[in-house]
This record gives structure tokens, sequence and C-alpha cells, in this order.
């Protein structure tokens, strides 16, 4: 029995001397320094045990810990470095900024990704992970049909390349200048500074209008006179406010023509080209200045009229 009570008494006192620096307990006695009964000092004796092994298990993975951490570390700040050289190696070949913004961010997660499953093979089996993510790929890609399409929808964009970032186009009844193409949508700002995120699939099923793809365009301009003005008269007048606008393109030339016989008035068409960025200007300058050239000249811009005729039985 003196044996067996000088045996706890060691392991309490080499357990209690080993903690001693992370736990100043003594399992022995109790808070008022008194021994405590011995199915008491048995159960302490095995809780600080559990803890020193718990410290152990710590220990021992630290240095996996630590090799892990700089491993994800290190995805990060590579991925960084691939995306500033891809950046950087595409805009100085003058590649659209959508192509390889896209190419970034592909190759950004990609190596995020790869670094993140060697820290996590750090501490378990990487090929049973990759099973249960193919069975979960599987699964999400069935349930995700609509966000797979948007993904290959992008991926059309770019290689059939309708429009560009900067581009004014028109998709799905929205028209605005587009800033950004991202893997499932293509972000457009329109004239009044609304920021529209239209689905990739939408656009590619859609009919597309890029006002942006060629450097000129052509301005439709109508203009009603009265049928008492003289019609040449009224020509020549559009035709030296379009020589006066310095932002009309001389080729090819304007033209101006009587378009239809309206009910109270003579239509007249200008058809003018401008380059592609100035269009708006051009044809809010025109109408201003048409106006005001007419004023001048005395021709009217007639009202509607109603001829009404009165019979008398």
């Amino acid at each position: 029995m003196k044996n067996l009570v000088s045996s706890v008494l060691l392991t309490a006192t080499t357990v209690a001397e080993t903690s001693e620096a992370t736990t100043l307990y003594n399992p022995l006695l109790d808070e008022n320094g008194q021994f405590v009964d011995a199915s008491e000092a048995v159960n302490n004796i095995g809780n600080l045990w559990e803890e020193w092994d718990i410290v152990n298990k710590i220990l021992t993975a630290l240095p996996s810990i630590v090799i892990a951490v700089i491993l994800v570390v290190l995805g990060f700040v590579l991925a960084k470095l691939a995306s500033k050289i891809i950046v950087k190696t595409f805009s100085a070949n003058h590649v659209d900024p959508s192509v390889y913004n896209f190419i970034r961010r592909f190759v950004s997660a990609g190596i995020k990704l790869i670094f993140i499953l060697f820290a996590v093979s750090m501490f378990y089996d990487v090929n049973s992970i990759f099973v249960a993510l193919g069975g979960a790929g599987l699964a999400a890609g069935i349930g995700l049909q609509d966000s797979v399409a948007q993904f290959a929808s992008g991926i059309q964009i770019l290689i059939n390349h309708p429009f560009k970032t900067g581009d004014f186009v028109e998709v799905n009844g929205v028209s605005g200048s587009v800033t950004d193409i991202r893997f499932m949508n293509t972000v457009i700002n329109t004239p009044d500074n609304k920021k529209i995120i239209i689905p990739n699939s939408h656009i590619t099923t859609n009919h597309i209008i890029n006002y942006s793809a060629e450097n000129s365009r052509r301005v439709d301009l109508m203009f009603s006179i009265s049928y008492k003005d003289d019609i040449q008269m009224a020509k020549n007048v559009i035709l030296d406010v379009i020589r006066d606008n310095d932002k009309i393109l001389t080729d090819p030339a304007p033209e101006v023509y009587v378009n239809s016989h309206e009910a109270s008035s003579v239509c007249l068409v200008a058809r003018i080209w401008c380059a592609g960025i100035d269009y708006w200007n051009v044809y809010f300058s025109m109408q201003e200045n048409v106006k005001i050239a007419f004023d001048k000249n005395g021709i009217s811009i007639p009202y509607n009229q109603v001829d009404v005729h009165i019979v008398n039985k």
C-alpha cells in the first residue's frame, strides 16, 4: 500500500512539475493546500495527462501548420505576381482589357486553389478530397446549369469578340458603355450613369448592336419646312450649317434630300458622317444650329394644320 501511495505521489509530482510552467496546479492538493481523496487525485492526474497530450500533439503538428501557412501565403503572392505579369504583357501587346482581365482572374484563382490543396495535403489525403470534390462538382453541375451556361457564354464572348471594353452597345434593350466582361456577366454603364449587370447567356442569345464597332457613323436628321418655303434655299441653309461644323466629315460628302411630303410640311433629310465618338455632339448641335439658321433666313417649321371647309346649304 505504501508503494502504491509513493508511486501516485511520484507521478503526481512529476506531472505537476512538468506542467508547472503552464498550469501551476498540483493534482493532489485542493485550493486550500489540503490533500484530496484518492479518487479525485486520480481524476486530476488523468486530466493533466490529457492536457499535456493535447499540447504534445499541437507541438508535433506545429511544423506542418507553419509550412501550410507559408504555402497559402506563397500561393496568394504568386497569384498576385502572375496577375501583374499577365496585365503588363497583354497590355503591352495592345490586347483588349476584357480579354486579359478574364484570363487574369482565371489564372489567379487556379494558383490559389493549387497552393491551398498543397497546404491541406499536409494534414489530409488530397486524393480523397479530389474524389469528394468530383462528386460534389457533378451534383453541383446538375444544379447549377445556368451558372455553367453563363461561364460558357463568357468564353464565347471573348472568342467571338462582338464588343470590347469601352464600346457603346445595345443588348437586350439596354444601351451603354461596356465597363467589364466577367466570368458570369457583363457590366454596362448607361449614359445616365447607371450600372447594369447582364448575364452573359442573355448577351449571346440576343441581338447585339455595337455602335463603336466602326470608326465613323452616319447621322440622319429630319427637318420640316412649310409648303410656302423655298426648298432649295432650305437645303442650302442646312448645307451651310454642316460646313460650319468641324466634327462633320467631308468624305463621305454630306447629302440633303426631300424625304417626304407630309400633311402640313415638306420633310427634308440630311445624311452626314462623323467619328463614332462625336455622334451625339453632332446630332444635338445640328438640331440647334439649323433651327437658328432657319429663323435667320425666314424659313418656318410649321405646326400641324387642318383645313376646315364650311358648306352653306
